[in-house]
């Protein structure tokens, strides 16, 4: 007897399925997606509410991921959940100038981690310093006349750095020295 190989399902097989539902039932399908996860909770408040600050909601997962609680059992980083957070929102919102604010707030987090509780290790500094140069990155892009704030945030954390190990400090300057001449 041959085993039926399945096809893989993908993104497609959903899609053409969709196109047959009314648009009763893609309300139920969406609010069964929105009561599935808090993720997609907070997704779904970020695209489609008006007016909702869902930054905030992002800025907490950001917090707890890079500035645990070293109290709690859960006193782990979680870089990963950190940058989901900055994806998910830029996906959900497409405001670039938020999402560079989420960027440079994860840098602010584990750096004030580290001003907190002392010198960490180098992974955590390499994650810290990848996002410190896509958020110089981002400001680049920016016009001229929005940059002067995410500068100076940018600034504020490289300041506040000196003294940190690892080449922490010294890297943050590099970039932020060779961006803004």
């Amino acid at each position: 007897m041959k085993e039926e190989i399945q096809k893989k399902r993908n993104w497609s097989d959903v899609k053409k399925s969709i196109k047959e539902y009314e648009a009763n039932q893609l309300i139920e399908l969406v609010k069964d997606l929105y009561q599935l996860s808090e993720d997609n909770k907070i997704f779904l408040h970020a695209r489609l509410i008006k007016g909702d600050d869902s930054r905030q909601k992002y800025k907490r997962i950001i917090l707890e991921a890079l500035h645990p609680d070293v109290m709690s059992e859960n006193d782990f980083f979680d870089f990963d959940k950190a940058e989901k957070a900055i994806k998910d929102f830029a996906k959900a919102t497409g405001n670039d100038e938020s999402t560079l604010d989420l960027m440079i707030y994860f840098v602010k987090c584990g750096n004030q981690f580290t001003l907190d509780f002392g010198d960490i290790n180098e992974i955590f500094y390499d994650t810290l310093i990848a996002m410190y140069e896509k958020a110089i990155e981002s400001v680049l892009k920016m016009p001229q006349r929005k940059q002067l704030p995410f500068r100076e945030r940018l600034e504020k954390i490289m300041e506040s750095a000196e003294g940190i190990g690892w080449g922490y400090h010294d890297d943050l300057c590099h970039y932020y020295y060779e961006a803004f001449k």
